[in-house]
């Protein structure tokens, strides 16, 4: 195996290929061991929903972003609550406002058919 190709004269060395291939698998191995898997949790929410209801699921939201996890966060509109996106749009707000000191919007609120999705992420904290 070539060493410094661009020396004069090249340098070369002769290795076992078997054990070169191996410890590139493992070294493989290691990097896939420690990279993050980033998990997507969803809460649902109606319009409609009374103060203790909310509390719950922005509960459920700040613990899911506190263990790393981004959150999709879905109002389901029915009937006529169609005709008001704008109550979802200020709960949208209202919950972003809430768990700003754990998580920030990455992706703003948007409507497709019946729901309005919106994705928090956690916030990274830098190496100390």
């Amino acid at each position: 195996m070539e060493v410094a190709p661009k020396a004069k004269p090249p340098v070369c060395k002769i290795m076992d290929y078997g054990k070169y291939r191996y410890e590139q698998d493992q070294k493989a191995r290691a990097a896939r061991r420690n990279q993050q898997q980033t998990v997507v949790k969803e809460q649902k929410f109606r319009p409609k929903i009374d103060d203790h209801d909310y509390e719950t699921k922005k509960g459920n939201v700040v613990r899911f972003l506190e263990k790393g996890s981004k959150v999709k966060v879905t109002i389901m509109f029915r009937g006529r609550e169609q005709s008001r996106p704008e109550l979802g749009l200020n709960m949208l707000a209202r919950l972003a406002d809430d768990v700003a000191d754990v998580g920030t919007v990455q992706s703003k609120p948007k409507q497709d058919g019946r729901n309005m999705t919106m994705v928090l992420g956690p916030i990274r904290k830098g190496k100390k």
